[in-house]
């Protein structure tokens, strides 16, 4: 009976902990209601064209950046996608480091918008499939472990870029104090694509529209303004305790 009952406890444990996560897959609003970048944005530029003489441009900007030690180190470890990779990217900005164990709520706010970002991208990137600009100059990243698994996602718009810039509007709304900064460091997180390599400047453009274009959309959602308000409660009461 003991170790019955011990079975059951750890059991429950697993499920309360599973159910506690599952946030990490769900958005604030269905992608069926997320405005369709494939029908607002416009094509990307055509190799051909006059406006993929600035991506190339641009392609060769990066590249001279990646000489900038510091710089190409930042663009590297902003290839890392996760949630709490980001986070970690956003902290000095932010002026904290927003974990699921100290921000719980702002940190489920985080994935759930994340979640949203991917959805305000992917239309896009399956209707267009752009090829990347590594895959274009038959050259590599700089951080070529990934070039296998997005040689054959689309391009355009750039998803990074997305998200990095609706966690820049949703911390800025959180911290309305650090807006330059975050704001600044979301801006340096989309360039980075194009330092890294991965993306033409146009993608990462589109990328921050799709960003602004989906935090309008849901903001609307009640969900996101609930799970907003617990979120500001608790960045308030820990900047307040840092003040003190």
């Amino acid at each position: 009976m003991k170790k019955s009952l011990l079975i059951n406890v750890i059991m429950l444990f697993i499920c309360m902990t599973v159910n506690a996560q599952d946030y990490k897959n769900q958005s604030f609003i269905p992608e069926a209601d997320m405005p369709d970048a494939g029908i607002y944005l416009p094509a990307p530029p055509d190799t051909a064209s006059f406006h993929f003489d600035y991506d190339f441009r641009q392609y060769w900007w990066g590249r001279k950046m990646r000489e900038n030690k510091e710089r190409a180190d930042q663009a590297k470890f902003d290839a890392y996608f996760d949630v709490d990779s980001v986070l970690v990217g956003f902290a000095p900005a932010f002026g904290m480091l927003i974990t699921p164990e100290k921000t719980p709520e702002t940190y489920k706010l985080i994935c759930m918008i994340g979640m949203d970002g991917n959805h305000a991208v992917d239309r896009a990137k399956a209707k267009y499939m752009r090829k990347r600009p590594f895959a274009q100059f038959h050259e590599h990243t700089l951080q070529p472990q990934f070039e296998a698994e997005l040689i054959n996602n689309g391009s355009y718009p750039s998803g990074h870029t997305c998200r990095g810039w609706i966690f820049g509007l949703t911390l800025t709304e959180l911290n309305p104090a650090r807006g330059n900064e975050i704001m600044a460091r979301a801006f340096e997180y989309g360039q980075s694509r194009v330092i890294c390599g991965y993306h033409y400047q146009s993608d990462v453009d589109a990328g921050r529209l799709c960003a602004s274009v989906g935090y309008a959309a849901v903001h609307a959602s009640e969900a996101f303004q609930k799970q907003m308000a617990k979120a500001k409660k608790e960045i308030a009461n820990l900047l307040g305790a840092k003040k003190k």
